[in-house]
């Protein structure tokens, strides 16, 4: 889905400490074809997931989440709430800090290419 010109796109941010030995399955279930992206697919209003590792700490990450809406990510929640536990708490062993930055908007320009 392209997002429409001069429509906001909201941003759900996340970041991570990761355990040195988990980084791979980290990055594999939190990366653009992992699991975490194949449950938000699931989702009405899901644009996409970027995920970005520190320069200078190869441990640290931020997840960025694409929705064309804070009410689309929330009926997201509302809907899938028992997989997105489960994903979570299977998760939660891969991480030694994990904080929410929080909800932005994006000024991007940036076409969209997925999504429903």
């Amino acid at each position: 889905m392209n997002k429409p010109e001069g429509q906001e796109i909201f941003v759900y941010v996340w970041e991570y400490v990761v355990k040195q030995e988990a980084q791979a399955d980290f990055e594999r279930i939190y990366g653009p074809q992992g699991d975490w992206v194949q449950l938000f697919q699931r989702g009405e209003g899901y644009l996409g997931t970027e995920l970005h590792r520190d320069i200078a700490n190869e441990r640290r990450y931020l997840t960025t989440d694409y929705w064309v809406s804070p009410a689309a990510r929330d009926a997201f929640r509302h809907q899938f709430a028992r997989e997105f536990s489960e994903l979570d708490q299977r998760c939660e062993a891969l991480t030694e800090k994990e904080v929410f930055l929080g909800d932005f908007v994006s000024r991007s320009t940036r076409p969209w290419p997925r999504g429903r």
